[in-house]
């Protein structure tokens, strides 16, 4: 037992693939794997798949906690049930969870970071049985104000494994004490509780309205550990909606028309 619950399910993996990863657990008799609703890829036979109310963990006890766990995560945008796959099986049984765009997927032994990690809110893909999900606020008015991506964060509990999934290239970077990091809002993944997390304006008026970027940083202090994405889903999405309803002039008006037209685009 530890002080966020049960202990966690002790459970193997494979991280497979490079640019559309899926990560493969294999559980022993009698253990459970918890995941986000349409993170399912597939499974052996002899697993038992059964949707929950919450995470499954120990912390959310009774109608009320569940209740209050549950209504947290829609705070996240996420589902008040997530799914449990336990193998019911004498030996052991693989299932297989899929990261829903492209990029990486990361594995965190809780145990080995401090029993805590705080997430973005959209990153959490799957975990062992016993860690548990919430919520986590960053309580400064600037960041309540203008975080926007990064007010409401997930927070992952427990000594067990966790998986979480973000879009493009992950960095990470061990802070120093003291040591400030600046990042865009969307490419912050995760970081250590011992991170100390703000919001900090842009400035300067041409980079207000001519910058094209945020007008705010996430400014991460260490000592800890941060994870960076090179491509967050919502910069894939607005790219892909500009792309769609937008005619392109890539090479000026005659190439570029030419080579819509090559595209299948018409003129």
């Amino acid at each position: 037992m530890t002080p966020y619950g049960q202990r966690a399910h002790e459970i193997d993996y494979k991280i497979l693939g490079k640019e559309m990863q899926c990560v493969e657990i294999e559980l022993d008799p009698n253990e459970t794997a918890i995941a986000e609703s349409g993170a399912f890829m597939m499974m052996d036979d002899g697993i038992m798949m059964e949707t929950i109310f919450g995470d499954g963990s120990t912390q959310n006890k009774g109608l009320f906690g569940k209740l209050m766990g549950a209504g947290k995560r829609l705070l996240t945008g996420e589902s008040l049930f997530m799914t449990a796959f336990t193998n019911v099986n004498q030996g052991r049984r693989k299932v297989t969870f899929a990261s829903p765009y492209p990029g990486k997927v990361i594995a965190m032994d809780l145990m080995r970071m401090g029993g805590k990690m705080i997430c973005q809110k959209d990153s959490f893909l799957c975990a062992a049985k016993g860690v548990s999900v919430g919520i986590e606020f960053q309580r400064r008015l600037g960041t309540g104000l203008f975080g926007g991506e990064g007010f409401i964060m997930q927070k992952l509990e427990g000594d067990g494994l966790a998986f979480v999934h973000a879009g493009g290239h992950i960095v990470e970077r061990d802070l120093q004490p003291g040591e400030l990091l600046k990042v865009d809002t969307g490419c912050l993944v995760a970081f250590t509780p011992s991170v100390d997390y703000d919001i900090q304006f842009v400035g300067g008026i041409k980079n207000t309205f001519f910058g094209g970027e945020g007008l705010f940083f996430a400014t991460l202090r260490g000592p800890g550990r941060v994870w960076i994405q090179t491509l967050p889903v919502s910069r894939l999405a607005s790219r892909i909606l500009q792309y769609g309803t937008t005619t392109r002039k890539e090479e000026g008006g005659l190439l570029g028309g030419l080579g819509n037209m090559l595209d299948g685009d018409g003129w």
